[in-house]
């Protein structure tokens, strides 16, 4: 069985590749509208799928592999945190996640040529209280542009971050616990693949 992760994401490749197994990295594009309406929850499940059949989609011989693809959002209360657009949204999202817990929601979704799987996994970050001139200093930095929520918890926005309640690598990208065992449910043991049990 061979392993392709449907991701831009260099968060999400460097996670994968802590399995120290091979993989080979795809570069899909679709579109990430929100629907009209449409909750959270499905939205991102919806966007892990439709991410790993465009993934599948793009290779030639689909027998044997199997495609992991993902989608991260950060939502405060009911308001759906994206990547900011520029500086001032950045800004913006920080202030607003001051001193607040949000959640931070992975789905991931597993395509073979027969059938896929989705699972979605939720984590509470809880932010300290960030003053004025963090918020003027981490947008200095750059970090936040191209992160849901606007900030990045394996990064200096990690010093914001007071608690986590659930997985950190979910926050991060990918949820390793649950993909772990999803693989090893779908065919692909990384632990067999290179331990002699003998």
């Amino acid at each position: 069985m061979n392993l392709y992760l449907a991701s831009t994401s260099p968060r999400r490749r460097t996670l994968l590749a802590q399995l120290n197994m091979p993989f080979t990295a795809l570069d899909v594009a679709i579109d990430e509208s929100r629907r009209a309406h449409e909750p959270v929850a499905n939205y991102v499940e919806r966007m892990a799928k439709q991410k790993a059949e465009a993934g599948l989609a793009m290779l030639e011989e689909t027998a044997g592999a199997l495609v992991l693809a993902a989608d991260t959002v950060v939502v405060l209360e009911d308001e759906l945190l994206e990547k900011p657009a520029n500086m001032e949204q950045a800004a913006a999202m920080l202030r607003k996640l001051s001193g607040r817990s949000h959640v931070v929601m992975t789905a991931f979704a597993l395509k073979t040529a027969d059938c896929i799987r989705v699972q979605r996994v939720s984590t509470t970050v809880f932010f300290r209280n960030v003053l004025e001139r963090e918020v003027i200093w981490y947008g200095q930095t750059g970090e936040q542009l191209d992160k849901a929520g606007g900030y990045a918890i394996q990064g200096k926005g990690g010093l914001f971050v007071s608690s986590i309640a659930g997985s950190y690598s979910n926050v991060v990208g990918l949820p390793m616990t649950e993909v772990v065992v999803a693989l090893r449910e779908a065919g692909l043991d990384f632990v067999a693949l290179q331990v002699d049990e003998a």
